[in-house]
C-alpha cells in the first residue's frame, strides 16, 4: 500500500507561489517573444515596402520593371493584377496561371494597400519565403526572400530578455523559498501549539512571535490561551478550595457530633444514675437525697451550658454573616466583665487587672465580644492556677487593635499549645470534666475573633503563664 506524502504548510505555499512565478514568467516571455518577432517582422516588410514602392513609381513612369540596386541578391519581384493573376516574376521561366487572391499578403494589400506574410512555402520554386505585397494604382508588386541562415537570424527574437526573466524567475524562487520558509515557521509554530492546547497540555515559556501582522495575531492567541489558563487554574484552586472547606465542613460538623454525642453521654448518664437511685429506693435519708438531687442539678447545667456552647459556635460558623455588627466599645465590655468575675477571682485569690483605660471601638457584635472575654476569664481563673488575670491594649491602628489577655499561672505545655482552641479538647480531661468545662470556651473565642476579622494566637509567658495575643477588625 502505498504512504501517501504529506507536504508542509512550506513547501504547499513555496510550491504553490512558484508554480505561479513560473507561470508568470512563462506568459511574459512567449509575450514578449511573439511581440519582437513581430516587431522584426514589420521592421523587416518596411524594408521590403520601401523596395515595392520604387517598382511600383518606375512601373507607373516607365512602364519598365527595375530592381533597385543594393536589395537582397535573391530578391524575387512579382506583378501581380487585381484578379489575382501573376504577370511578372523574375525567378520563373512560365508564370503559373493559378489565381493568386488567396494569398494572405495579397488579401491584406488589397484591403489595406500593404501587407506581409511569414514563412509560407512557395509550389513554384519550392522554397520558403517572407512575403511583402503593396498595391499600385494598376497592379500590385509583391517582394520575397527566401528564409537563409541571415534571415531567420535577422528575424529571430532576441533571447537576451528572456534569459532575464529566466534569471528573475530564479531569484524570484529563491526569494519565495525564504519568505513562505518564514511563514510556515509561523503556521509550524502554531499547529504544535494548537495540538499541544488540544492535549490538554501546559504551555509555558512560549517564544514570542515575529513583529509582523501574522506574528502578532500569534502572540495575540498565545497571550489569550495563557489568560485562559490562568482563569481555569484560577477557577479551580477555587472549586478545590471551596470543595475543600465543604469537606473540612462536613468532618468538622461530623467530629463535631460524635464528640457532642460523647460528652453528652457523661451528665446525661449521670442524671439516669440519679434519677433511678432515687426512683428505685424510696428508703434514702434526706441527705443521700438531696446530694442525688445535687448531682442531678449539676449534670443538667453542664448540659445546658454544652448546649448554648453547641449553639454559639453554630451561631458563627452557619449564620455568620446574618450576625448584626454596630459599633462596639471593647472599654465597658472589659470592664463589664471583670466586674462581673471579680468576686469569683476573689475567692481563688486571684487579682483582676483591667488596663484598658481608654475607649476602643470596633465594629462587631456585642453578644460576641462578651463570649470571647467570659470564656477568657472562665478558661483563666477555672484552670490556671494564676495569682493575677491582666486585660490590656497593646497595639491600635486605624484598621485594628490587639489586645493580650494574660495569667501568671502554670500555663500549658508545649505538645497541648497548638491543639487548645479545637472542640472539646482537654489538657487534662478529668479536672475539665469536674470543673464543669465544656471543651467548648476557647473554640468559640477562636470562632468569635476570626467573625471579627481578626486572629488569636496561645503562648506560654517566660516567667510563667499563659498569654492569648489577638486582634480585633475596627
Amino acid at each position: 500500500m502505498s504512504s501517501r506524502i504529506k507536504l508542509t504548510y512550506h513547501l504547499k505555499l513555496f510550491v504553490g507561489l512558484t508554480i505561479y512565478s513560473w507561470l508568470l514568467v512563462g506568459c511574459c516571455a512567449v509575450l514578449q517573444y511573439h511581440r519582437e518577432k513581430e516587431y522584426k517582422a514589420r521592421e523587416f516588410n518596411s524594408r521590403l515596402q520601401v523596395i515595392n514602392g520604387m517598382i511600383l513609381s518606375d512601373l507607373a513612369r516607365n512602364g519598365v520593371i527595375r530592381i533597385p540596386n543594393n536589395t537582397p541578391r535573391d530578391l524575387r519581384v512579382s506583378i501581380i493584377d487585381f484578379n489575382g493573376n501573376l504577370i511578372y516574376d523574375n525567378t520563373l521561366d512560365t508564370v503559373p496561371g493559378t489565381s493568386h487572391l488567396d494569398r494572405e499578403e495579397i488579401q491584406e494589400a488589397l484591403e489595406e494597400g500593404e501587407g506581409y506574410a511569414m514563412r509560407r512555402h512557395s509550389q513554384s520554386t519550392g522554397q520558403t519565403y517572407f512575403y511583402s505585397a503593396k498595391m499600385g494604382s494598376k497592379y500590385l508588386v509583391r517582394t520575397a526572400v527566401p528564409y537563409s541562415v541571415s534571415l531567420t537570424r535577422l528575424l529571430t527574437a532576441d533571447y537576451a530578455f528572456l534569459w532575464l526573466l529566466v534569471g528573475a524567475a530564479i531569484i524570484m524562487t529563491f526569494i519565495g523559498f525564504f519568505l513562505t520558509r518564514r511563514v510556515g515557521s509561523h503556521i509550524k509554530r502554531l499547529h504544535e501549539f494548537a495540538g499541544k492546547v488540544e492535549r490538554g497540555e501546559r504551555i509555558v515559556d512560549v517564544d514570542p512571535f515575529p513583529h509582523d501582522e501574522l506574528g502578532d495575531i500569534s502572540n495575540h492567541i498565545v497571550r489569550l490561551y495563557a489568560k485562559w489558563m490562568q482563569t481555569a487554574d484560577e477557577r479551580d484552586r477555587e472549586h478545590n478550595r471551596v470543595l475543600h472547606e465543604e469537606q473540612e465542613k462536613i468532618r468538622i460538623k461530623r467530629q463535631l457530633t460524635n464528640n457532642i454525642n460523647h460528652e453528652l453521654k457523661t451528665p446525661v448518664a449521670s442524671m439516669q444514675v440519679c434519677l433511678e437511685t432515687l426512683i428505685e429506693h424510696d428508703d434514702l435519708s434526706p441527705e443521700k437525697r438531696d446530694e442525688f438531687v445535687r448531682r442531678c442539678y449539676a449534670a443538667n447545667r453542664r448540659l445546658q451550658s454544652m448546649l448554648a456552647d453547641v449553639s454559639m459556635l453554630t451561631r458563627i460558623e452557619d449564620g455568620g454573616a446574618t450576625i448584626e455588627r454596630r459599633p462596639v466599645d471593647l472599654k465597658s465590655v472589659v470592664d463589664e466583665v471583670c466586674t462581673e468575675y471579680e468576686a469569683q477571682a476573689e475567692a481563688k485569690g486571684i487579682r483582676i487587672l483591667n488596663l484598658v483605660d481608654s475607649p476602643v471601638t470596633v465594629n462587631g457584635n456585642m453578644t460576641l465580644a462578651f463570649s470571647t472575654f467570659r470564656n477568657l476569664m472562665d478558661n483563666a481563673i477555672a484552670y490556671s492556677e494564676a495569682s493575677e488575670i491582666s486585660i490590656s491594649v497593646i497595639a491600635e491602628t486605624d484598621s485594628d487593635v490587639t489586645l493580650r489577655f494574660a495569667d501568671n499561672g502554670i500555663g500549658v505545655p508545649g505538645e497541648h499549645l497548638n491543639r487548645i482552641f479545637e472542640r472539646f479538647y482537654r489538657v487534662d480531661k478529668g479536672r475539665s470534666r469536674q470543673l464543669g468545662g465544656t471543651g467548648l470556651g476557647l473554640s468559640i473565642v477562636r470562632n468569635a475573633i476570626q467573625w471579627h476579622g481578626g486572629n488569636i494566637q496561645a503562648l506560654n509567658r517566660v516567667n510563667g503563664g499563659l498569654e492569648f495575643i489577638f486582634t480585633l477588625r475596627k
